[in-house]
């Protein structure tokens, strides 16, 4: 398949461009920093520009087959509307030039990088994490209204432990505690999905 990768920079993007490679997959990246790719960047096809910019994503998507955003927040605590935004740019590109989104997912990190007894900190990872929540389910209505063929993914925490190549996912999943997963693991599922149509149009829940 010919793919477009919305966050190949980041640690979920990477692994998915990596196993896309394998099979064969020809696959282009929207990049606003190219340098940040490293030697990924002459295996693909890089396009300087912006997810959340309509005009950008569209022609990134030019001849493309699929679209998978691997967009995340990473360390940033500025919850700047990044997946409404996206949502906008790609709904509207896949729609100019048909092709078919395949998600987004985020994660919020805790506890690792912030300082979770001072109740200050505490506080505002509450607001940010309520904020960033509030502005992917604008993200996640839009993409489920928008007429074209989606799949969005709901992993639960995300590690970077090497894949175990077994992982559940269902519709929904009846959890109990803090469960995890390997981004390998989500980029694997992430793949497997943009290639069948088993998961168009629904949400999938993954963990280990």
């Amino acid at each position: 398949m010919n793919l477009l990768v919305l966050g190949a920079t980041g640690p979920t993007g990477r692994q998915l461009v990596d196993l896309a490679l394998r099979p064969g997959d020809t696959v282009t990246a929207l990049a606003r920093n190219p340098a940040a790719l490293g030697d990924l960047a002459d295996r693909i096809t890089v396009v300087m520009g912006d997810a959340t910019s309509q005009r950008d994503v569209a022609a990134a998507a030019l001849g493309r087959d699929v679209i998978i955003s691997a967009l995340g927040q990473g360390r940033s605590l500025n919850p700047d509307g990044l997946f409404s935004r996206a949502s906008a740019a790609v709904i509207g590109a896949a729609k100019q030039q048909g092709v078919f989104p395949s998600g987004v997912d985020v994660v919020l990190r805790r506890g690792r990088d912030l300082r979770l007894g001072d109740r200050c900190a505490e506080d505002h990872v509450r607001h940010v994490a309520s904020a960033v929540y509030a502005d992917k389910k604008i993200a996640d209505d839009r993409i489920r209204d928008s007429g074209l063929d989606w799949t969005l993914v709901f992993p639960t925490g995300l590690t970077n432990r090497p894949a175990k190549g077994t992982y559940r996912v269902d519709d929904r999943i009846r959890m109990k505690g803090a469960r995890m997963i390997s981004r390998a693991d989500v980029a694997a599922f992430r793949h497997q999905a943009a290639q069948g149509s088993e998961w168009i149009g629904r949400d999938a829940a993954i963990t280990n």
